[in-house]
């Protein structure tokens, strides 16, 4: 009994110490004074100047704009190279799993100057087609290894099942490998959006002259001085993410509700 009840406060002290930070930063959003540390009083002056604030908002445009499109393509580049990868066998698979690897263990700063000096070598202008090309090479790796481990649960004779039965190879991978693999590829999309929004040193080394994003615009404004919109702004993609998560999770618990009654 004691046991339990020490676990159950190690795990509440634990979530405490994770989102006190946030619920502190939600709270003085709403906050009237723009002292961190002192409520003045309830107001909403600042999500007003959120949405009043020009460069925030075509930040917020690319954001969104290079996020969705990012996880787009190295979605279905994903996609097609992690079917390609697990239909390898002997050193060949060892070698680009290995090779995959890499991008994601590389630090952040590696991969973006060697994307900048690539760029520079090649001659594109720096600009909106240079941060997402950026933000797709980074995101591919995260695709093929959410996507990889669905393959390996799935049954390998399903496919083979499909086209002894009169299927073509295109219609058996569109009809019984892709919905095999759907969780795998939407968590792999999900991460690619989400790495996409939250990153900041590939995007500062490959972006160009008008094209921003949140992070760094974030970034700019709290060198001068931490401004209370960042407080509105951060309040709502925390509200953002969680509102996803829901989602995500409700349809999950759907698809399985659904498998169970088929089986």
């Amino acid at each position: 009994m004691v046991s339990r009840v020490f676990k159950k406060l190690y795990i509440y002290l634990t979530l405490l110490f994770l989102y006190a930070p946030i619920i502190v930063l939600i709270v003085f959003s709403f906050n009237d004074s723009k002292s961190r540390g002192k409520w003045t009083g309830f107001s909403l002056r600042w999500y007003k100047d959120l949405f009043s604030n020009d460069s925030i908002l075509k930040a917020l445009y690319y954001t969104v704009a290079i996020a969705l499109l990012s996880a787009i393509i190295s979605t279905i580049i994903g996609t097609i190279a992690a079917i390609g990868i697990h239909g390898m066998n002997g050193i060949g698979k060892k070698v680009i799993l290995n090779l995959n690897y890499l991008p994601v263990l590389n630090p952040d700063i590696v991969t973006a100057v060697s994307l900048m000096t690539l760029f520079k070598f090649i001659g594109i202008e720096f600009g909106f087609s240079t941060m997402l090309l950026s933000h797709i090479t980074f995101c591919i790796p995260y695709v093929i290894l959410s996507i990889l481990p669905k393959l390996k649960q799935m049954n390998k004779h399903l496919a083979e099942a499909a086209m002894d039965l009169g299927a073509t190879p295109m219609y058996a991978l569109r009809k019984v490998v892709i919905p095999e693999i759907m969780p795998g590829i939407f968590t792999g999309a999900l991460i690619a959006f989400t790495l996409s929004i939250d990153d900041f040193v590939i995007s500062f080394f490959n972006k160009g002259a008008g094209v921003t994003n949140l992070s760094i615009e974030v970034y700019s404004m709290a060198r001068l001085g931490i401004n209370p919109v960042i407080n509105a702004l951060s309040s709502l993609m925390f509200v953002g993410s969680l509102a996803l998560l829901l989602f995500i999770n409700k349809r999950n618990d759907k698809n399985v509700k659904k498998k169970g009654r088929v089986i």
